[in-house]
């Protein structure tokens, strides 16, 4: 980890896990190049938290499993009391590079601790390239895409994207969701809107390798939808 980086000091990367003990010990090695790390244990049976700790990781465990968006709000909670003024997310299977975590520090652009820059954005997400996704899933986030962004009135590339960095504000606005899977990374968006802060976008690779996903199809799409008409609904009220 850098130590001459101001940015890097004041946020932490932070990496929801669940089932993923052949892979995240790899992803919290590259991810601590950059930040520190913490790890939050979704209620796996496997060896996910000792693998994560042994790569030096620190590491909080819920039980029993509660979705990501649960692992999430962990995770926040652990920040906002560190005193973190971000947390970049990144998933546990190895589909989001670490390396690329600078690209959103640089998006970042803070001018030191606490004195945010105006403009300064408190949502970074990253942006995939859909041509590189199998097929199913390119059609599924080309949708998401078209769906969320006539919902919020505006163009957000890539919604379904867990890789973000968020900053301390939309973390804080975040805490009282109910969503507990990846519709709180879509409702967060809304929030951000909602709320008028601040968002970018930075490119970020397409990786697939053949990990097992937690997909279902037809019952992604029914949450999908719901939680856009729940983030149409959030943006029209002004009210994250």
């Amino acid at each position: 980890m850098p130590k001459d980086d101001p940015v890097a000091e004041e946020i932490l990367a932070l990496i929801p896990g669940y089932q993923e003990g052949p892979r995240i010990g790899l992803v919290v090695e590259r991810a601590r190049r950059h930040l520190p790390v913490v790890v939050v244990d979704d209620g796996s049976t496997d060896d996910t938290a000792a693998q994560a700790k042994a790569a030096g990781a620190t590491v909080l465990r819920q039980a029993p499993n509660a979705g990501k968006g649960a692992a999430l709000r962990a995770g926040f909670r652990y920040a906002l009391e560190r005193g973190a003024a971000a947390v970049v997310t990144l998933d546990a299977d190895g589909q989001h590079d670490p390396a690329e975590i600078p690209r959103f520090l640089a998006a970042l652009a803070t001018q030191g601790p606490g004195r945010p820059r105006p403009g300064q954005p408190e949502l970074v997400v990253g942006c995939r390239d859909f041509s590189g996704m199998p097929p199913l899933r390119r059609f599924s986030n080309t949708l998401g895409t078209w769906v969320l962004s006539a919902a919020v009135g505006r163009h957000v590339a890539d919604n379904q994207c867990g890789y973000r960095l968020i900053g301390r504000r939309l973390m804080s606005a975040s805490l009282d969701s109910d969503e507990s899977g990846f519709e709180f990374e879509v409702e967060m968006i809304a929030r951000c809107i909602a709320l008028g802060l601040p968002m970018a976008e930075v490119p970020i690779s397409t990786i697939y390798a053949g990990e097992p996903s937690h997909i279902r199809n037809w019952q992604h799409v029914q949450h999908f939808l719901r939680v856009s008409d729940k983030a149409r609904r959030i943006v029209r009220s002004g009210r994250a």
